[in-house]
């Protein structure tokens, strides 16, 4: 099982193990109404026995909710004295998991606003006992009539930049219904966000961190056309826009670089390869000004990505040997591209070179994201 593999979806038919309902639920809630009572009441009647309540800060008329779920459901309530975000609210309910229920396979979070039904998180509870290696996802279904536009191309656009952009391929970006492997929250900790980002950040670390990804499809349920959701897709997906644009900064300083090394020697050498010694008489300028070029140009690229587009963890020793590979495949298709076009269009080579390489671009981003620094 890969990394960021989804899993085939649960049918909902097998047995549920006994210990399904031992595991912890965490439910973050900020400003809570009734629908927190309803549903710590509804998961008490279904089975579940830990209930870990995070009051973000919540003003003092949400007290007594709070001592209700506290002392009439026997829940574990912890509080924030202001409000620190979704991010930092289950970041402090995994610590309290992790030192309370060392056993347990991980937790189940879920949102206090009555989206998520207890047959749903019963779903992701069954999952987990069946896969603790893997991340579980309640997620919705967004084709739905009765969906908010706003939700609905949020996720769209969401999903599509984490497909193509971050190699993570899930159906609903931003279900607040997950199951996490206890292994899977430690590392969670020290992952960056404090807020709605925090749930993003997560899915990014699953191909990092090698964790699956399972999905189960749970009942799309949306209070007062979800007008309280803070979900911003551009902004939540930030970290994603990031890392792009790092790498398409590194490939575009690289390209000057490269443009120009490629340019000069083509000055130097357009009327003078024969002048050249040895085996270098034989090719054509064109090959020998794109091969200095992208020697060096690769070099500079290499290090960029490694140490700070990829933030790549692996050693020199493992990544380079790819990279080499890339870049030397890269360099013999750009010079047989613009060579070939060249001789076809004629003009400057300028020219033909940097619409040749603008596509090789997107090529290599995903080759170096999956294979090079993966």
């Amino acid at each position: 099982m890969r990394a960021g593999e989804t899993l085939p979806i649960d049918d909902g038919n097998t047995a549920i193990p006994a210990e399904t309902f031992s595991i912890p639920v965490v439910i973050p809630a900020y400003e809570p109404d009734g629908k927190l009572t309803r549903l710590i009441r509804e998961l008490k009647e279904a089975g579940f026995g830990n209930l870990i309540i995070v009051d973000d800060g919540s003003s003092p008329s949400c007290g007594e909710l709070f001592r209700e779920a506290e002392q009439d459901y026997a829940c574990a309530v912890m509080h924030h004295n202001q409000n620190q975000g979704k991010g930092r609210a289950l970041k402090t309910a995994f610590s309290f998991c992790l030192e309370t229920f060392p056993d347990a396979p991980g937790c189940i979070t879920a949102d206090a606003d009555g989206q998520h039904s207890p047959e749903c998180i019963l779903k992701i509870a069954k999952a987990m006992i069946e896969t603790p290696d893997a991340l579980v996802l309640g997620v919705r279904d967004f084709d739905r009539e009765n969906v908010p536009k706003k939700s609905e191309y949020g996720n769209k656009i969401t999903r599509n930049v984490m497909r193509f952009l971050a190699g993570v391929s899930v159906t609903d970006t931003q279900t607040g219904l997950r199951g996490i492997p206890a292994s899977f929250m430690k590392d969670l900790l020290d992952v960056k966000g404090e807020r709605y980002e925090f749930e993003t950040n997560m899915l990014l670390e699953t191909n990092p961190r090698n964790v699956p990804i399972r999905e189960v499809p749970i009942r799309t349920i949306y209070i007062d056309g979800n007008s309280s959701s803070h979900f911003n897709p551009w902004k939540d997906s930030l970290r994603i826009y990031l890392m792009f644009g790092k790498f398409l900064l590194s490939s575009l300083s690289s390209s000057v670089l490269d443009l120009a090394l490629f340019a000069l020697f083509c000055h130097l050498l357009r009327d003078n390869t024969r002048a050249l010694p040895g085996i270098l008489s034989r090719f054509s300028y064109i090959g020998i000004a794109t091969a200095v070029g992208r020697v060096i140009s690769s070099l500079y690229n290499y290090i960029i990505n490694h140490c700070i587009v990829f933030d790549s963890k692996a050693s020199a020793a493992k990544t380079l040997p790819r990279y080499v590979l890339l870049a030397a495949v890269q360099m013999c298709m750009s010079w047989l591209l613009v060579e070939w076009i060249h001789g076809l269009t004629g003009g400057l080579e300028l020219f033909v070179k940097i619409p040749v390489d603008l596509s090789l671009f997107f090529l290599s981003f995903f080759i170096q994201r999956e294979i090079v620094y993966k």
